[in-house]
């Protein structure tokens, strides 16, 4: 192996400004060379590609990136590294900067402590990415580097003077420690913040994929209230808040990675991507009418026209594997503390499987979480009603088999008259008769456990979601009933359990199970019961994980957050929330906001930096909590968390509340990664 270019070493010698600012640059490696190990100039775009790989942290699409090393114990020596080769600093610098006259270079944990962290560190560590929408160039450090004003501008101006793109290139802070710099940055660095950047963006992937299907186009509200047919690959004007199944979502608004439809690609193992003007995009509307296939790449998308033999063919080869749901266990007839429903004595595993039959997953989960403790996952107390008084209402009032009837007729084939039957078969759960003896008991446990409360939260809980392949994620939704509202009257306890119950029977949940081919009968659903948030200051979902790193080397908690209660995962059209990635586990848990609420002041959050680390503090304990369940197959790992911040515990002050947690299914590490850390040196 190399440590330069032999024909380069000389240039060691000029760590400075070149003598000749007006210099004709030429590219400094060979043709076609891409195991270079680094380089101390970039002459051309050829020089780039040669060591550029994907960025470990890809959180806007099209961006390529080359790991960037300034020795200040070698006077300030310069290296471009292979970052496909190395895609950590310290694996280049341990190899080639350790010993040999050099200071040695310590082990990892040492080195990120040191060279990350502290003012009189040897190395200047840091990356230049070129963003491929905005066609830009930036100078970046680690969003948790603490690199001071004049440290970032010795590196900006040393890997601009000896770059071919020097007057192109930019300073990009990436995170707000990095943005209260900017004042103290000399006038010669150039900077560009992370919206600026965005804003050129063209292209976003947000479920990676290859799919076929008939390319139509849409606007959002046609496909929320209208059955699309599942072989379709829409083009959408707009984000929707809902849809059916489809080969594939091309929007012509960004997204976010958590927004609804996003999670239900996920689920549906959909590719989904946001590309701006899509609507007009000559590409696309040639290709309307037509079979095509789509690849959602983390970079880039291709798409092609195909014959209808050939995406049959592909459909037949890609049908998900059917999904079978836990049996559901109706012998338990309690309505039982979330307290009690996990023992802190037994394994954790054991008890999620079986609170699983009884209790439904979000049920179960919440109660593992409440064994966690509420001074770091604050939350409310609760109780599930079980499966069997589900089961029960459906048997009493003749349902199962008034459905199985149904689903007997010719016209149940059709989809959009199985969508007419299915609502009316809601209808009759409407009117069906909730036993007394149980609607006395669940307000009498509700008045019992919050007696300062008249709002009971009945949240579904199904053995029909969280099962691998298949998440059912807003599928279901919750209802509340007012205790002061008289049984039978809309609002009133008893409507809302039956508005919760019939959520099992609505179409998408119907056709979204039916996709997975899951018994449809074996479905079972029980409901969560808590008091109900009445007005909350902010609300919003979380990873436990950095869904945009593809190595596993920048751990982050990915989270989106909207003010009051606006939606995060449904918002109204045209509507962002907060997204950033909090690096927690890094001193000072700094922060990268990708992008800002559209609803709030320019140049505020929504959260404050004690609400932030609240939730980092639930997060890492949630994340540690579930690992044994949920992570311990050795692939990349996460959990979905809903949370909230409200002041009914703590009047004039918004205090943390978790909602509910589960597997996130998604697995970033399928897509490209930054470096494979291997390379033939020439």
């Amino acid at each position: 192996m190399t440590r330069l270019y032999p024909a380069l070493l000389g240039l060691l010698a000029c760590h400075g400004k070149p003598t000749d600012t007006a210099r004709d640059w030429e590219c400094v490696l060979p043709a076609g060379s891409t195991s270079i190990d680094s380089s101390s100039e970039l002459g051309c775009w050829d020089d780039f590609t040669a060591l550029a790989s994907a960025p470990l942290d890809a959180s806007i699409a099209g961006a390529e990136s080359i790991k960037t090393i300034i020795d200040q114990s070698d006077a300030d020596a310069l290296y471009f590294v292979n970052s496909r080769c190395y895609p950590i600093h310290w694996d280049y610098a341990s190899a080639f900067l350790s010993g040999h006259g050099l200071p040695p270079v310590s082990d990892l944990s040492t080195f990120n402590s040191t060279e990350y962290y502290s003012p009189d560190r040897r190395f200047l560590l840091a990356a230049v990415t070129h963003y491929d929408g905005a066609d830009t160039f930036v100078y970046e450090l680690s969003p948790y580097d603490t690199a001071s004003a004049e440290q970032i501008a010795t590196g900006y101006r040393l890997v601009r003077d000896h770059s071919y793109f020097g007057d192109r290139l930019y300073f990009h802070p990436t995170s707000t420690a990095m943005e209260a710099l900017l004042p103290d940055l000399p006038s010669d660095v150039k900077v560009l913040t992370t919206d600026q950047l965005f804003a050129g963006v063209v292209y976003q992937p947000y479920n990676i994929g290859e799919t076929t299907g008939q390319l139509e186009f849409h606007t959002a509200g046609e496909v929320e209230a209208e059955y699309v047919p599942y072989r379709e690959l829409v083009v959408l004007d707009a984000v929707p808040i809902d849809i059916s199944i489809t080969a594939g979502i091309i929007t012509s608004e960004f997204q976010t990675p958590l927004s609804h439809i996003n999670v239900l690609s996920v689920n549906r193992n959909t590719p989904n991507m946001g590309l701006k003007g899509a609507l007009d995009d000559p590409t696309l509307r040639a290709l309307e009418g037509k079979w095509v296939r789509l690849t959602v790449g983390p970079n880039d998308y291709q798409i092609e026209e195909v014959t209808e033999a050939e995406a049959d063919a592909w459909w037949e080869g890609h049908k998900p594997a059917p999904v079978v749901v836990p049996p559901a266990d109706l012998t338990e007839t309690r309505l039982l503390d979330v307290a009690d429903i996990v023992s802190d004595d037994a394994d954790l595993t054991a008890e999620i499987e079986r609170g699983l039959t009884r209790f439904g997953s979000k049920g179960t989960n919440y109660a593992a979480l409440y064994d966690i403790g509420q001074d770091i996952v604050p939350m409310q107390d609760g109780f599930v009603i079980p499966f069997y008084y589900y089961d029960q209402f459906m048997t009493q009032n003749g349902l199962w088999d008034t459905l199985t009837a149904m689903e007997a007729e010719p016209g149940w084939a059709d989809p959009e008259e199985r969508q007419s039957r299915l609502l009316a078969f809601q209808d009759l759960m409407r009117a069906g008769t909730l036993d007394p003896a149980l609607l006395a008991a669940v307000t009498g446990k509700f008045t019992g456990m919050f007696p300062d409360s008249n709002h009971a939260r009945f949240r579904s809980s199904t053995n029909a979601e969280d099962l691998g392949t298949f998440t059912g994620a807003g599928l279901y939704n919750s209802q509340t009933g007012d205790l002061d509202v008289p049984s039978g009257e809309d609002e009133s306890v008893e409507w809302a359990i039956k508005e919760a119950w019939l959520n099992i029977w609505n179409p998408r949940a119907y056709e979204e199970r039916g996709y997975y081919s899951i018994d449809q009968h074996a479905c079972d659903m029980a409901l969560l019961t808590t008091p109900n948030f009445d007005q909350e200051e902010a609300n919003g979902v979380a990873i436990t994980q950095n869904i945009f790193d593809t190595s596993g080397l920048e751990p982050a908690f990915y989270v989106n957050v909207q003010s009051e209660d606006n939606e995060v995962v449904q918002p109204d059209l045209g509507v962002l929330p907060d997204a950033y990635l909090q690096y927690y586990s890094m001193p000072g848990e700094p922060i990268t906001y990708i992008t800002h609420s559209t609803l709030i002041d320019a140049g505020t959050t929504v959260l404050d930096s004690t609400q932030t680390h609240a939730l980092g503090a639930a997060l890492d304990a949630i994340h540690s909590r579930f690992m044994p369940v949920y992570g311990d197959d050795g692939d990349w790992y996460g959990m979905d968390v809903e949370f909230k911040f409200d002041d009914k515990a703590t009047p004039g002050t918004a205090t943390l509340y978790i909602k509910q947690a589960r597997p996130f299914p998604w697995d970033p590490g399928a897509g490209e990664t930054a470096g494979t850390g291997e390379c033939d040196a020439e």
